[in-house]
């Protein structure tokens, strides 16, 4: 009885081949789909990161503009550089109330062909000092 289980007939040889050849791309499709979704999600809070670090020195009571884009390429620089985004820009502005960094880049991809853009910004109130 159990023999007539684990039998197979003629026709069905060769089902689990086919099987595979068709679930097998499926599966690494899905698994590369979710490292991309990781690896985005990775570089957009880097990104966000960057631009708050900046903004921060920009915003503070002797910083400059110039100051928070310096701030935000090293904190880019220390948080992974190259392995995280490329093609990274930095810019930059200061009013006397509001300044605001924006970190722009591409995230890295496991897909061939598929680069996908970042762009975060973040804007703080400027210090200063009132009698």
């Amino acid at each position: 009885m159990f023999a007539s289980l684990y039998r197979r007939s003629r026709d069905e040889r060769g089902s689990v081949t086919i099987q595979m050849v068709f679930l097998m791309p499926t599966l690494f499709l899905l698994m590369f789909l979710g490292l991309q979704g990781a690896l985005y999600y990775h570089a957009k809070q880097v990104a966000l990161a960057a631009a708050q670090e900046g903004a921060r020195e920009a915003g503070s009571e002797t910083g400059t503009g110039d100051a928070g884009v310096a701030t935000a390429n090293t904190f880019l620089h220390d948080a992974g550089g190259s392995d995280v985004m490329t093609s990274t820009s930095v810019s930059g502005s200061r009013t006397t109330t509001t300044a605001t960094i924006t970190v722009t880049g591409k995230s890295m991809s496991v897909i061939p062909g598929w680069h996908v853009t970042v762009t975060q910004s973040a804007s703080v109130p400027v210090e200063r000092l009132t009698e």
